[in-house]
């Protein structure tokens, strides 16, 4: 297979680690790496010839013009979680001028990062993330509907990862295995409730196995260039209970989470409410057509059910054998 000059935004991140590890061991594609801090990057990217990291930054991308030109295939992972003013220059502004510092003659394949939130259920953008999500979540929208003005618009195939997993020794941990890790002794007290929802997961390791048969496989210019990253929807009844079995925990009773009784707890204990989070409360259900795992690919699935879910976030298990 011939090899790609790969443009890579994000190397030192949690996704971005899983990707970079996988195109690495699994491809002879020549890798350039832009990272804002190289101690960040914990892959041995010294294991082949053809890998070259570059230290900057994405507010100054316009430094690398001249080699964005010669790139066949960029993977837009960078974004930012900060203030207003870093989220919109990062993830808009300057991921727009990074797009259009490619040749879309040369570079025919761009895999963007953005984020199953500004989704609906049919998987069309819903006007609610414009609106009133957070600063991240109304950036990457506000990004995404421009890509079909940019001239190199026709080659960016968009992710939009669920709820994802991902971190061990020598990869960060994502916010939501981290927080899992931390969290499960929550168990004890959301045992006691029934909660209407629902949500998709995939881990990074199995976004990284995507990524990389998209980089040797490109989509045809019919197929659907729009990918929501994730498994089968789960119920969050299911996931307490699968939970519950995983820690030896038994379920006695479940009392229905209702909006009155979710009014009084965030009364009673003074939670302060976004409009995002109101509104996430209510949509309640979360799910998405047609999710991608690697398995859609014919590859095995790393993280498919809630029980390794627990296990790569890190959860001791207490199961009875």
């Amino acid at each position: 297979m011939t090899s790609k000059r790969i443009f890579v935004t994000g190397a030192s991140g949690c996704i971005g680690h899983y990707i970079v590890e996988a195109l690495i061991q699994e491809t002879n594609h020549d890798l350039f790496l832009l990272v804002r801090n190289l101690n960040k990057l914990k892959i041995d990217y010294g294991a082949r010839p053809g890998i070259t990291v570059l230290e900057g930054n994405m507010r100054e991308i316009e430094q690398f013009g001249d080699l964005l030109k010669t790139m066949d295939c960029a993977i837009l992972i960078a974004t930012s979680w900060g203030g207003p003013e870093e989220v919109f220059d990062i993830n808009v502004v300057k991921t727009i001028r990074l797009l259009n510092l490619l040749d879309p003659e040369v570079c025919r394949q761009v895999i963007y990062f953005s984020t199953a939130s500004i989704l609906d259920r049919n998987n069309q953008p819903m006007k609610e993330a414009g609106e009133i999500g957070t600063d991240y979540v109304r950036s990457k929208y506000n990004c995404f509907q421009q890509f079909s003005k940019l001239a190199i618009g026709p080659n960016i195939i968009t992710l939009f990862p669920t709820l994802l997993l991902g971190g061990e020794a020598q990869k960060p941990w994502s916010h939501i295995s981290g927080g899992i890790s931390k969290e499960a002794k929550w168990i004890n007290f959301i045992r006691f409730f029934s909660i209407d929802g629902s949500f998709h997961y995939i881990h990074s390791r199995d976004v990284a196995q995507v990524v990389r048969y998209l980089v040797d496989n490109p989509l045809d210019e019919e197929d659907c260039h729009n990918l929501v990253l994730g498994n089968p929807a789960i119920t969050a009844d299911q996931a307490i209970a699968e939970a519950c079995a995983y820690l030896d925990k038994r379920l006695y009773f479940r009392i229905p989470l209702t909006q009155k009784l979710l009014d009084i707890i965030f009364k009673l204990f003074r939670i302060q409410m976004e409009d995002w989070d109101r509104f996430a409360i209510n949509y309640r259900h979360f799910v998405h057509t047609n999710p991608v795992t690697p398995s859609t690919f014919g590859l095995p699935t790393y993280c498919s059910s809630f029980e390794d879910v627990l296990k790569v976030s890190g959860v001791p298990q207490k199961k009875q054998p």
